[in-house]
């Protein structure tokens, strides 16, 4: 089976396909990288942590998007369910029932205190992340 046309039915540029899915994964790093900053440099009481959870869900949205470049209109809602079920796994203890408490990155990744604050700065990123979505369809 020969794909020739995006899912919305659009006919497939593979030259645009890749500049889009080069542009994503360019984002994701990019801001990944000021996630990282703000998380290991940043210590007050705004910017780490609410902006640095509003750009954890931007970080997954960008690199979802480099393999899944179009189509999946409803995307940001996934990004917010699965930075969700990470959240309610804090709640749960995850690090600490796989013994990986001692773990930095594990910690990082998996993150260790459950907020419902995080849930949302979570959902106000995704939301950002639809806005951005319907404006780009828009054009």
């Amino acid at each position: 089976m020969v794909y020739d046309r995006w899912p919305d039915g659009d006919p497939m540029d593979s030259g645009r396909k890749y500049r889009v899915r080069w542009g994503y994964l360019a984002a994701s790093i990019i801001v990944f990288i000021i996630d990282l900053i703000i998380a290991l440099h940043v210590h007050d009481r705004i910017i780490r942590p609410y902006i640095g959870d509003m750009l954890v869900v931007v970080v997954v949205y960008c690199f979802v998007r480099v393999f899944v470049p179009r189509g999946m209109k409803r995307l940001p809602l996934y990004v917010f369910l699965f930075a969700v079920c990470v959240e309610v796994l804090q709640y749960f203890r995850l690090a600490e029932m796989l013994r990986l408490q001692g773990n930095a990155a594990a910690r990082i990744i998996l993150g260790s205190v459950f907020d419902w604050k995080d849930i949302a700065c979570y959902g106000a990123g995704c939301l950002l992340i639809q806005i951005y979505e319907i404006r780009r369809r828009a054009l």
